[in-house]
């Protein structure tokens, strides 16, 4: 006996109407401008050559200390105020926080010798002296993210300056390992490789090569193709990921000797994880970090590994520390609203909560 099979049992049935979205708004990605920035409500209060301190009010000041960000050196900061939904400081604010946000600028040709140094004493200790005055908080909390977390742990274990809560996310501490090819790491480390000369010659690295060096190293840079193709049809997605593809092409310029300690300090001597690293003669030693610390990793980051962030927690002295994994990437920790929830759930109880006046 014969029996016939249809061939929908094979193919599935198209949905015309998701397949005629997803491939309008694939149409929009290719042939419309960037989408613009609109950044959270807020104010400049200080600035110092390219570097700006913004200030943005809570919606409604739930807390007395207030929140200073700090983002990397290789990217642009706008990755944590990307739009209404998704920006940890617009998450911070609705959630009671006043937060100081440091853009450090993209350098010129003339800020070719600006040092890790420089914008550690020079540049976020006087723009955190200028928040703590501005908002006439006894004390500040501190978050660093990527880089800027690094920069933020050495920065609390020499500063004087009254650091309340410390919160470091996706932070590379040991730079023996993470996306730099193992080829480079051992080159550096034995000296036959040397950026120096690159650095000198450019005097500034252009933000294209920044581009084009991340863009080589993590998977990052082409995944999101992928996921767009997938979730095309998601009109809410989409623009998400207009905003994300703008920020990823956006690169900011580095300054050439703060390149060279990057490389030199860091990666070829991993001098902050052995304890040997100086910030203007200042020796810095994360045993001297006695507030408390709110460290987490990621569990799909391609950018800064775990096991990179894992040793600070054996490293800083204080007593009141936590450690833990989030579901998500490097980025998309930025994106999904989630950063701000995360960091909220631990400062709240840490931030001095205002006493509601009675009626």
């Amino acid at each position: 006996m014969s029996s016939r099979t249809s061939l929908a049992n094979f193919i599935p049935l198209l949905d015309l109407e998701m397949e005629t979205a997803r491939w309008k708004n694939i149409n929009r990605v290719l042939t419309e401008q960037k989408p613009e920035i609109v950044s959270t409500p807020g104010e400049v209060i200080w600035r110092k050559n390219k570097s700006t301190l913004y200030y943005h009010p809570a919606k409604e000041k739930k807390y007395k200390i207030p929140i200073f960000l700090v983002y990397s050196l290789l990217n642009k900061p706008y990755i944590l105020d990307i739009g209404e939904g998704n920006s940890v400081v617009g998450g911070l604010t609705d959630r009671g926080y006043d937060v100081y946000f440091l853009d450090w600028g993209s350098p010129g040709y003339e800020d070719r010798e600006i040092s890790l140094e420089n914008y550690i004493i020079d540049y976020l200790e006087n723009a955190v002296k200028r928040a703590l005055r501005h908002s006439s908080a006894p004390e500040i909390s501190m978050i660093g993210y990527c880089l800027g977390g690094t920069i933020s742990a050495i920065f609390t274990s020499i500063t004087t300056l009254p650091i309340k809560n410390l919160v470091l996310a996706t932070v590379p501490i040991d730079f023996s390992v993470g996306i730099v090819p193992n080829k480079w790491l051992k080159g550096l480390q034995k000296g036959s490789i040397n950026f120096d000369r690159f650095a000198d010659v450019y005097g500034v690295i252009p933000s294209e090569i920044m581009y084009l060096m991340f863009r080589g190293l993590s998977p990052v840079y082409i995944s999101p193709w992928i996921n767009l193709i997938t979730r095309a049809h998601d009109i809410e997605y989409v623009e998400k990921w207009r905003r994300m593809d703008k920020w990823t092409k956006d690169s900011a310029s580095f300054a050439g000797a703060s390149f060279k300690q990057l490389f030199n300090d860091f990666y070829k001597d991993n001098k902050l994880l052995k304890g040997e690293l100086t910030i203007g003669g200042r020796k810095v030693d994360l045993n001297n970090i006695k507030c408390s610390v709110f460290v987490f990793s990621t569990s799909r980051d391609t950018l800064v590994l775990e096991q990179q962030s894992l040793p600070v927690m054996d490293m800083i002295g204080s007593e009141d520390k936590t450690y833990q994994v989030f579901e998500g990437g490097h980025v998309s920790l930025a994106l999904t609203g989630k950063f701000a929830e995360f960091a909220d759930n631990w400062l709240s109880n840490r931030s001095s909560k205002l006493q509601k006046e009675l009626v």
